[in-house]
């Protein structure tokens, strides 16, 4: 019930797949017995029912919208992944997972490829920046297929933000390139507490040898000069993030912009806090809704 309600925050009806993966229970639920969960809570009220799919409002515009997504995410899953072992290949960089609406299985016509990149220690700002440069001289500056976001240094492999929002993050996300996805997953066994026993996606990574263009500047920046390079590059783009979101508070620059030399995170729409606010919201209202149809079936939200 509470995933049902954290996807209604993006007007996502869940599949049958999706609501066995991510049921509260560690235990193995079959599918009868949860068509028969799904029958007790439809007939209380609770949930709606359609086309196999179970959300918490009206269905069937959402199911219409969210097999157009999933249609076009198909069609461009092997391109988003293509994009990934190419991002694999730039110096420094570990790991490289698929994140954002694309790792849930849809993609909207205005949705982009999210990555998600690990690199190795005190790397995070010469590695962004080579991609940076990357997309804005070679794809002029466009993110739709190649938005490089955020990043993370293979020593800070622990998520340090720990909610709902970040535990589906880490339990969707989809490690395409590295073998260091074992260790992250190790290292975030807390978003089991959301999802026992189920916070991980199964995907078959691949490695690459980096090609010589990618070895030469690894070794151009290696050593005091990458360690200076890599301080530098942090300092001018903080200075120029804080320039471009200067009425942003602290609390919120520091979650939504996230600069330390071993992560960089650029999320200046704040949708982290907009997504958990209007969950929360959504928990208030339905709880006080069917308050009476929640405690016969004995859930507390």
């Amino acid at each position: 019930m509470k995933h049902l309600l954290y996807s209604e925050v993006f007007a996502h009806p869940l599949n049958q797949e999706e609501l066995l993966r991510f049921s509260g229970s560690q235990e193995t639920v079959s599918y009868d017995e949860l068509h028969a969960v799904l029958s007790d809570l439809k007939s209380d009220g609770l949930i709606v029912l359609h086309d196999n799919h179970a959300c918490l409002f009206e269905a069937k515009d959402k199911i219409h919208r969210r097999a157009a997504a999933a249609e076009r995410a198909d069609n461009l899953f092997d391109k988003a992944v293509h994009v990934a072992s190419f991002i694999h290949k730039f110096p420094f960089v570990e790991g490289v997972g698929i994140s954002g609406s694309l790792s849930k299985g849809i993609l909207h016509d205005d949705g982009d490829f999210d990555f998600f990149i690990i690199v190795k220690p005190h790397r995070v700002w010469v590695a962004r920046t080579l991609l940076i440069l990357y997309k804005k001289v070679f794809l002029l500056n466009s993110r739709k297929y190649f938005c490089v976001n955020y990043f993370i240094d293979s020593d800070h492999l622990e998520i340090e933000e720990k909610n709902r929002f970040t535990a589906v993050e880490v339990a969707t996300l989809i490690p395409t390139c590295g073998e260091i996805f074992d260790t992250f997953y190790n290292a975030n066994t807390w978003a089991n507490e959301y999802f026992p026993g189920k916070a991980r996606t199964s995907f078959n990574t691949s490695t690459h040898k980096k090609p010589v263009w990618s070895r030469i500047l690894q070794g151009i920046f290696s050593g005091r000069f990458g360690n200076w390079s890599d301080k530098r590059a942090m300092r001018i783009t903080l200075k120029r993030w804080k320039k471009k979101f200067g009425d942003f508070d602290d609390e919120k620059f520091n979650l939504t912009m996230k600069s330390r030399r071993y992560v960089s995170k650029h999320h200046p729409n704040d949708f982290q806090n907009k997504v958990l606010s209007r969950y929360e919201e959504l928990c208030r209202t339905y709880s006080e809704t069917h308050a009476s149809a929640l405690k016969k079936q004995g859930i507390e939200l």
